[in-house]
């Protein structure tokens, strides 16, 4: 095992700023994730999947912490986030972008349209793609191959304000909960959603 599973056993806004830093594995390429943004279900985050309840799309959000819920956005792209809290209460941080760490070659060739190498992980679908990860890799256990999670030894610093590209309430700075090392430039530009008001 490479994480304390328990450590993730609390609500998303609590865990994002822990994986600042992580180091999150698959196949043969390696990300330290340097962008997060929180996700909380159950009628209290009106931006997530899981505002609604349970749905077979959403049902890994609601599973055992440390595991991926992965999904399809845009009829294009598969995002990955990592689910949090105690089984049954659905919470994940979506993994928005990273450094390329390891296996820097096989990103290069998956992300062939990167114009530098800070680009290869720089947004939650270009992150995928490097990384290799499918939407067949919902409910994978983060902590068993071929993925592998590694904490960051202490907390890194970050800054924190309302996500990206959401509509409503839920992309306003009621809910602050996108989370970013400053200063690294694998991370994504902020996006208001166009019908979000200034």
């Amino acid at each position: 095992m490479t994480f304390d599973r328990t450590l993730l056993e609390r609500p998303a806004p609590e865990v994002a700023p822990l994986l600042l830093g992580a180091v999150l594995t698959h196949d043969d390429v390696a990300v330290r994730i340097t962008e997060v943004e929180a996700y909380v279900g159950d009628g209290v985050d009106p931006g997530s999947h899981a505002f609604r309840g349970l749905t077979a799309r959403n049902s890994s959000m609601y599973g055992p912490p440390g595991h991926l819920y992965a999904y399809f956005t845009y009829g294009m792209h598969t995002c990955a986030n990592i689910v949090c809290s105690p089984e049954g209460q659905p919470s994940g941080c979506l993994v928005r972008a990273g450094e390329v760490v390891s296996g820097i070659e096989a990103a290069r060739e998956r992300r062939f349209t990167s114009r530098s190498d800070h680009d290869l992980a720089r947004g939650p679908a270009r992150l995928t793609v490097a990384l290799g990860i499918v939407l067949s890799d919902n409910g994978a256990d983060l902590n068993q191959q071929p993925f592998d999670l590694v904490l960051a030894d202490s907390p890194a610093e970050y800054l924190a304000g309302p996500r990206t590209g959401i509509n409503g309430a839920g992309g306003s700075k009621q809910f602050p909960w996108r989370f970013w090392i400053p200063g690294e430039p694998s991370v994504s530009p902020y996006k208001r959603h166009p019908k979000l008001p200034r």
